[in-house]
């Protein structure tokens, strides 16, 4: 596919580079000569300096001959612009970010009659995020797959969690619960779980079950996982916004610390069951006098990464149990694990993940396509659902015949309203969604995954 991004800041750097290596032709396009010179130098794409709005700029870039414009400049108007002009020059499809919530509020307006494929709103998805993990903190992160009737959860294990020291066999014979252990991250290094891994305290494990499923093995493994009934959040900016209007019916209550005091009187007026407070959270006093130690949650949304750090890090020491740490730069993955943060929330990351997951769709290949991706272990390992079609040759054996390549797992299968975990005499059918778990990125049909 031919993509033209407009914007070369994080997201679209990011964008550029994983949808270069899934072997599209990518041409981008920034003001900044500099931000332009730095991504092309960085991975094989072309470079255009220009105003990504204006039709001299998109002309030069191949408009009239590209599939897909990604508008993610930091300005929502010129987005929505460059959509508009490359819908009425072109012929390809258009996604816009739009971050203001004015905007956001009215996506599906925009999205009709501007003709838009995707409105992504960083912010919103990462108040989805963060929803999830509070109903269920032990999380480290939880992801939907199959429009939700199956759950893909990261967790942290602690020293007296029971499975520590067993093997995955061992577990899943002791227990006996439906569940698929994915993956287990130790340190630097990543694994695709088989019968004989074994868990070690400190190990991050990823499973896939249904929700229900999930709450019965954390139950029978001795690992608490109760939704919190109110969370501590710090900065009153537009993920908080959502995060209120998400969560102002679950039952969690937020307490909200924010310095602007006009910040303070918006978030106020339009969310009353919030308890917002105007002071600044640096300040070690005032969150200890409003209860920080008390909290069910912690949730640091400030403007900088290293606010957020410090808070999450006091937070815990505080006596805090579950920290949510939002970070704005993606290229410090491996300092960020040694902190110890818990759960770290990336809008950047989640809005590149989206459109990945939406351009691998549009590919539509042979036997079935890409419905939702998710990195469960950045740019290790990969999560992809995908809905096989007539004659895949992946369809209509059972799984123990098909020969898959290595570090490849399939976590589940969905069918209708039946959610199956995969054992070696399961049949894959056409219409079902299954999820694969694989060390191969940048999956493209379920067929990849076969030798």
């Amino acid at each position: 596919m031919k993509i033209i991004i407009v914007g070369c800041g994080s997201v679209g750097r990011t964008l550029a580079e994983k949808l270069n290596s899934d072997g599209n032709d990518v041409t981008v396009i920034d003001t900044s000569a500099e931000k332009v010179r730095t991504i092309t130098g960085r991975c094989d794409v072309m470079g255009v300096v220009g105003n990504g709005a204006t039709f001299t700029t998109q002309r030069e870039a191949g408009i009239d001959t590209a599939d897909l414009l990604i508008a993610v400049t930091d300005s929502d108007e010129l987005n929505l612009l460059c959509c508009t002009v490359a819908k009425k020059e072109g012929y390809c499809k258009t996604i816009a970010r739009v971050k203001n919530p004015e905007y956001s509020e009215d996506s599906a307006y925009l999205k009709e009659q501007l003709g838009l494929a995707m409105v992504i709103n960083p912010e919103y998805a990462a108040a989805e995020e963060i929803a999830r993990v509070l109903r269920f903190p032990t999380a480290v992160k939880i992801e939907p797959f199959a429009k939700g009737k199956v759950e893909l959860i990261k967790f942290k294990l602690s020293k007296d969690c029971h499975i520590v020291g067993m093997s995955v066999k061992d577990v899943a014979m002791k227990y006996r619960s439906d569940i698929l252990v994915c993956t287990i991250e130790r340190e630097e290094e990543a694994y695709i779980a088989n019968g004989d891994s074994t868990f070690a305290e400190k190990d991050i494990v990823s499973i896939i079950a249904t929700p229900k499923n999930a709450n019965e093995f954390f139950k029978k493994i001795n690992y608490k996982g109760s939704a919190v009934k109110n969370a501590f959040v710090v900065g009153g900016g537009g993920i908080t916004h959502y995060l209120c209007g998400i969560l102002e019916r679950s039952g969690i209550s937020l307490k909200i610390v924010e310095k602007d005091l006009a910040t303070c009187e918006e978030l106020s007026s339009q969310w009353l069951k919030s308890n917002v407070i105007h002071g600044d959270a640096i300040d070690r006093e005032l969150l200890l006098e409003e209860g920080i130690d008390k909290a069910g949650a912690f949730v640091a949304l400030a403007d900088l990464d290293e606010e957020n750090i410090l808070l999450s890090v006091f937070a815990k020491s505080a006596g805090c149990n579950k920290m949510i740490t939002k970070i704005n730069r993606i290229d410090y993955d491996h300092v960020l694990n040694q902190l110890d943060l818990d759960t770290v929330i990336c809008p950047k990351n989640i809005t590149a993940d989206t459109i990945v997951s939406y351009v691998r769709g549009m590919k539509n290949t042979m036997g079935s396509n890409v419905e939702t991706l998710y990195n469960i272990i950045q740019d290790k390992v990969e999560a992809a659902e995908f809905t096989v079609k007539e004659k895949s040759p992946i369809a209509g054996k059972p799984l123990a015949e098909l020969k898959f390549k290595k570090d490849v797992l399939i976590a589940s299968i969905t069918r209708g309203d039946k959610v199956i975990v995969p054992r070696g005499h399961d049949i894959i059918e056409a219409g079902d969604a299954v999820v694969i778990v694989s060390k191969q990125r940048g999956l493209h049909d379920v067929t990849d995954v076969l030798r």
